[in-house]
């Protein structure tokens, strides 16, 4: 069964708020294999102009996947997550996330299609400091593969 298209333009409720820190930052630049030492020498991020360490631009995607759950999860939609493959991801900043940073994250489901038997997905989580300043939009495209019709079985 497809993804249900009237489920286009629900935001979900905005997440529990999540602490950036030195620690997760390291241990995910450490993850991706990224040794660039703005991720972990604050000398180092401020000669290159930051005020402290920074993360990696794909650290929001703790933040966003958590935030995207609640979309995910929802019984109406009509996903079977077994058969989800991630599409695609960007990353629109207007500024690096930070140590000391606390943010909240809010997902959209922005759009809604079917391609043969797939069945693709487009969220937007907007990721926002406690305060309310904009950090990063993520997007992110899922694809159902194998979307059945009722009644067939798997093959």
């Amino acid at each position: 069964m497809p993804i249900n298209p009237d489920y286009v333009g629900r935001t979900y409720p905005v997440s529990e708020p999540y602490e950036v820190s030195r620690v997760k930052i390291r241990e995910f630049a450490d993850a991706i294999g990224d040794p660039n030492p703005v991720f972990r020498d604050a000398e180092a991020a401020r000669a290159a102009g930051h005020p402290d360490v920074i993360a990696p631009p794909t650290f929001a995607i703790i933040i966003s996947m958590a935030s995207t759950g609640g979309a995910v999860g929802d019984p109406g939609l009509g996903i079977n997550y077994a058969m989800v493959v991630h599409g695609e991801q960007q990353f629109q900043y207007s500024r690096p996330l930070r140590p000391g940073d606390v943010v909240t994250a809010q997902t959209t489901i922005s759009g809604i299609r079917s391609v043969g038997s797939l069945s693709m997905m487009t969220t937007s989580t907007e990721i926002r400091t406690t305060a309310g300043e904009h950090v990063c939009t993520a997007v992110s495209t899922l694809v159902e593969r194998g979307a059945e019709s009722a009644g067939e079985g798997a093959a």
